[in-house]
């Protein structure tokens, strides 16, 4: 299976879907990473230029992807905090996933607005949500979108399944036990965004253990899976 995950901002897919990933990668299956932005706006420092803070960054998310087993990560140019689902954003998604041509994609929730009573859900992870699914569809299978990508070469495409982390409404459980020291160790790699590793630790793990209906106990993350074949 080829992946795709489409997300806003490096960090976004260890924090959302780390363990996921490093289990898709440890079965063999081949994951691409496809961000938004640079998250030159992630951080309240004065000293830091955006310009610096979005290369930071980037060589970070490569890191931690490396970590969980991700060789190819890929940047588009949007700005941190902006992101809205134009068509400019619409048509870079589509070159994408008509060029990978990927089984699955991975993106956020936009239905997501909040987390319990604690904290708000970005607007650029509710926004690249939405737009990939306007890109999946009806865009990429349908060769009257966005004509002048079928000119250069990039025939129309429709993925056969797509996931949405961080959901509001799960439908799949992922048990990823076996790989959430792997979760947390790429959440680490981020160190521009992450100062406390002991209390992010204990968060993600809190927030990520589940009693399943058979009475095991396990570190899961949340997807909602919607199928298009």
């Amino acid at each position: 299976m080829r992946v795709l995950v489409i997300a806003a901002h490096p960090d976004d897919p260890e924090f959302f879907a780390g363990g996921t990933i490093a289990r898709w990668c440890a079965e063999g299956h081949t994951v691409h990473y496809l961000i938004a932005t640079g998250g030159e706006k992630g951080s309240d420092r004065s000293d830091v230029s955006p310009e610096q803070l979005r290369a930071t960054r980037q060589e970070e998310q490569r890191r931690a992807a490396a970590l969980l087993g991700v060789q190819h990560v890929h940047f588009l140019d949007f700005t941190d905090g902006e992101l809205t689902n134009t068509l400019e954003v619409r048509r870079a998604l589509v070159r994408f996933i008509r060029s990978l041509q990927p089984d699955a994609v991975l993106t956020l929730d936009p239905l997501t607005w909040h987390y319990g009573g604690t904290r708000i859900n970005h607007t650029d992870h509710r926004t690249i949500g939405a737009a990939a699914c306007d890109a999946i569809f009806p865009a990429s299978g349908n060769p009257l979108y966005f004509p002048e990508l079928l000119r250069e070469g990039f025939a129309p495409y429709t993925p056969k399944q797509v996931f949405f982390a961080g959901a509001a409404q799960p439908t799949l459980l992922m048990d990823v036990t076996a790989f959430v020291e792997q979760k947390l160790a790429a959440i680490c790699a981020h160190q521009s965004q992450v100062t406390d590793p002991q209390a992010v630790r204990q968060r993600v793990l809190r927030a990520m253990l589940r009693r399943l209906a058979d009475g095991r106990v396990c570190y899961v993350e949340a997807l909602r899976c919607v199928w298009l074949a």
